[in-house]
């Protein structure tokens, strides 16, 4: 067997050989205890990889469609004569396929980075308005319009408990407001769903405010354009 068949441990990794070589090499791999460790170390590294993007193995297709684009890749690699001059676009396919699975991989991990912080702030304000409706302290505060009530919480923190609110129309989202005076703010948004709805309000409710929520274009305003169709009585 050439010495170059040592040299194959990296495509046989990356599953970068031809049928030849890889027949070859797997005939060559049971008899060298080189090429064992050195293959152990290729696909201990390139599990870290895969691990350190932090989230769940990318879809089996994803690796596929890489591998099928380097193995069409390998047809205009030229024979060589001697093998220095083969193997260097055979590293260049192997190193392209490579890469290419790092992005993948890092595109994918983005993906599920803004998903994990999409769920981790779900679950944050599920739990803050837990607190405010369990905490026998908070106190009920009825609505002058709508339907429900306001419990607000020691600490400011506020729920809307909404009955026959039905989703927002098309196009518009319901918009909830901390008023102070004549100073309305933002304090969040919800679509309304069939049945009740539970809102936990965007903001801190100081004595005397009122919480209202009115219907606007999807994406919310800075400042109401409709009248109220819930206001609570003031805290």
């Amino acid at each position: 067997m050439e010495p170059g068949i040592h040299e194959l441990t990296a495509g046989y990794a990356l599953d970068a050989l031809d049928a030849d070589e890889h027949a070859a090499f797997e005939a060559h791999l049971p008899g060298c205890e080189r090429c064992q460790k050195e293959l152990e170390s290729f696909w201990e590294t390139t599990e870290a990889l895969a691990v350190a993007t932090a989230g769940p193995p990318p879809p089996p297709a994803l690796r596929e469609r890489i591998l099928d684009a380097a193995r069409a890749e390998r047809q205009t690699v030229v024979p060589f004569q001697p093998r220095r001059s083969r193997w260097a676009p055979v590293l260049g396919v192997a190193a392209a396929a490579a890469a290419a699975v790092a992005v993948g991989l890092g595109l994918y991990a983005v993906s599920l980075s803004s998903d994990l912080d999409e769920t981790r702030a779900a679950l944050a304000e599920t739990e803050r308005t837990q607190a405010v409706l369990a905490d026998p302290s908070s106190q009920t505060v009825a609505l002058q319009a709508g339907e429900g009530q306001l419990v607000v919480g020691s600490d400011g923190d506020a729920v809307l408990v909404l009955d026959m609110v039905d989703p927002a129309p098309a196009g518009k989202t319901y918009e909830v407001w901390i008023v102070e005076g004549d100073a309305p703010k933002p304090a969040g948004l919800f679509p309304g769903e069939d049945g009740q709805d539970v809102v936990l309000v965007d903001g801190t409710v100081k004595p005397g405010a009122v919480v209202a929520v009115t219907v606007e274009h999807a994406g919310g305003v800075e400042a109401p354009t409709t009248t109220p169709i819930v206001a609570s009585d003031p805290v």
